[in-house]
């Protein structure tokens, strides 16, 4: 009988821990999505309602909701099926379009988008700070274009100017794991998270990487296929891993055997 006793009273504590495990899991996936459980429901009944509806006449409506969930100054495009985290932490300007499939997960400070810039399809806006760095963000300026299946981490903060311009599958991440001791586990040794800053005028070229500590100045092109690990001066092109100058952008004629468009 005293065995019979103690097997159910392991079984019920086993039982009590796994709630418990539950419940906590529960409770840190609510925290890891919206900044309460209030805002939670908020958000995802707004979603839920008008978040899949296609065409213009979602547009529409999610230009008019969302309003109650995310700061909109003027009207912003959003088309259905882009995935909203923290919404009270994104601040959209007029003229903004978030094309389908895109996803802003934006932690305190948040993420700010300039008037008439598009993120295109795919793309991923992370401010993913659950370690309280006060630095965390991502800003992007006036008329850029955030390139298909781009990626823009923001732990140390990333500031992009006016009319930069991504192209698909570009990489831009403020966030670097530490690698000191063969002993502890990575994941156990820290990140740094300097932040990145881009000037205004820039050409990221597709499938290049802007790593984190970084500056690119105003008026450079980056290569495609790039790994850029140091600054890089104003008004040059930059190509290869490491990235390094390749030319200076000087003002010359066009060639006379390729058409221009404008």
């Amino acid at each position: 009988m005293p065995n019979l006793i103690m097997d159910q009273t392991v079984k019920q504590s086993k039982t009590n821990i796994q709630k418990q495990s539950i419940t906590d899991r529960l409770f840190l996936y609510i925290k890891r999505q919206a900044s309460s459980f209030p805002r939670y429901v908020l958000e995802n009944f707004i979603f839920l309602m008008f978040g899949w509806i296609p065409t213009i006449i979602g547009i529409g409506f999610r230009g008019i909701f969302y309003r109650l969930i995310l700061k909109m100054d003027g009207w912003a495009a959003i088309e259905n099926t882009v995935r909203l985290r923290f919404a009270n932490n994104i601040q959209l300007s007029n003229g903004v379009y978030l094309d389908q499939h895109t996803y802003l997960h934006a932690c305190k400070n948040g993420i700010q988008i300039g008037e008439n810039s598009i993120v295109m399809h795919g793309s991923i806006l992370h401010v993913y700070n659950f370690r309280n760095m006060p630095h965390s963000s991502i800003k992007i300026g006036k008329d850029c274009l955030i390139g298909e299946y781009s990626v823009i981490r923001g732990q140390g903060g990333v500031t992009l100017g006016d009319r930069v311009y991504t192209s698909p599958f570009t990489q831009i991440l403020a966030v670097n794991h530490v690698i000191n001791d063969p002993q502890i586990p990575i994941i156990d040794q820290g990140i740094t998270a300097e932040g990145i800053v881009i000037e205004d005028d820039v050409w990221i070229g597709s499938g290049a990487i802007i790593t984190d500590g970084i500056r690119i100045g105003h008026g450079s092109v980056i290569a495609a296929g790039a790994v850029v690990t140091s600054d890089i001066p104003p008004n040059v092109i930059a190509a290869g891993i490491p990235a390094k100058v390749i030319r200076s952008i000087e003002k010359k004629e066009p060639e006379q055997n390729k058409t221009i468009y404008f």
